[in-house]
This record gives structure tokens, sequence and C-alpha cells, in this order.
């Protein structure tokens, strides 16, 4: 199944958000929770990072100030859905110059994870929304797990907590910050899966990667 692309007035509105993005965060008071080990680890390192769907509007600022002490040679891959909506945002990640794997779990989903897991092998980081496109909202899929197993890259855990935001009336209430806002991003330290890890071991840490998203996430 071919992804759906966007048109014109797609790329347009593209191109508005990714400039909203950015000078909204320009604006923000920034305040880092991240771990000591995440700032050592050694730079050929690469993770697989997870964030909630509601809070992608800062993820890509967040992965560019989390990654730039390791050099201008780090890339980013991230799944986006294969519907039209996908292909907006698709455009979006471009301009961050972020390649874009578009799929989900009801359209091209293997075909996304093998996508993933050659992205992985050239050398990029991941990033994955585990309630997304569609929810529900805090509910972490297993897609997640089974890709750090396959690829072998560690799973970093990302949320933040804005002070001041809008909340859109959308299954997930995506956040969007306002301009000023005091934003404190929480990023919990990276947790393996092992090759080996069994059918019981994937849920385990499923529920597990689960319960340090939701000790990191504070909707008030």
């Amino acid at each position: 199944m071919v992804p759906e692309k966007a048109r014109w007035h797609g790329k347009i509105a593209a191109s508005l958000i990714w400039a909203l993005i950015s000078c909204f965060a320009a604006t923000l008071r920034w305040r880092w929770h991240d771990p000591e080990s995440l700032k050592t680890a050694a730079n050929s390192q690469r993770y697989i990072f997870v964030i909630w769907h509601n809070r992608l509007s800062l993820s890509l600022i967040i992965y560019r100030h989390l990654m730039r002490h390791r050099g201008p040679h780090r890339h980013l891959a991230a799944l986006v859905s294969a519907s039209k909506d996908g292909g907006m945002v698709t455009e979006i990640l471009k301009l961050f110059r972020v390649t874009g794997i578009r799929g989900s779990s009801s359209r091209r989903g293997a075909q996304a994870l093998r996508e993933l897991v050659t992205q992985a092998g050239q050398g990029r980081d991941l990033a994955l929304t585990p309630d997304g496109p569609r929810g529900p909202c805090y509910e972490l899929q297993p897609g997640v797990i089974a890709l750090a197993q396959i690829t072998g890259l560690p799973l970093v855990p990302i949320s933040f907590r804005l002070g001041w935001k809008w909340s859109l009336k959308s299954w997930d209430r995506f956040q969007i910050p306002l301009p000023f806002s005091v934003c404190e991003v929480y990023v919990a330290k990276p947790i393996l899966v092992p090759s080996d890890t069994s059918e019981t071991g994937r849920e385990s840490l499923r529920l597990h990667l689960k319960s340090i998203l939701a000790e990191i996430t504070h909707d008030s």
C-alpha cells in the first residue's frame, strides 16, 4: 500500500507549522531533567526515542538539544502514519532534516518495521509515538518493544510539562506550547531489550516502559 503524500496546500501548512514551532520554541524557558548516562554515552551509541503522540510539537526541538553535543553527523528517522495527515507531518520532518518512515499498526506496519530496522543499520536514531496515530491515548503498543529487540538499540522515554499550553480537542488532547511558557523536559534512563527476550518478557518490558512514561508525564 502506497502512503498518501501531502498536496500543495499540505506542504504550505507544513511550512507554516514548522515556522511556528521554531518561533515558539525559541521563546520557551527550558528546564532539563535528563540522566547522566545519556550525556556520557559514546557518540556512536544510537537510540530509539519514545514520546507520547500528544507531545510531538516539541519532540524534534528536544532531540536536537539532546544530541547537539554529538556532532552534525547525527540523524533521526521517525515513524509517521501512512494517512493524508501523515503526509503533511512528513513534510514537517523534512524541514527539520528528519527522515519519515510511513506506516502504522493498521497500514504498512510490517514494511515500516523493516524500513526502521534498515535506518538503524545505517546509523540513524529512531523515534516513535507508541500510542499513535489513533490511540487510545497513553496506551503503549507492543511494536516499540519488538523494534528495540530486533535493532538492539536502547529505548529512551521522553516527556515534557508545559506551564502554559493549548490542549486540542483531539483523541490525544494534543499539546501546543504558548509563547514564553516554562517547558520541563523529562528524559528517563535508557531501557535495553535483549535479543533473546521471550513473549512474556516483551510484555513485561512493555508494561515497564508504559509505567516509566506515566511517571514522567504530567498533564496538570
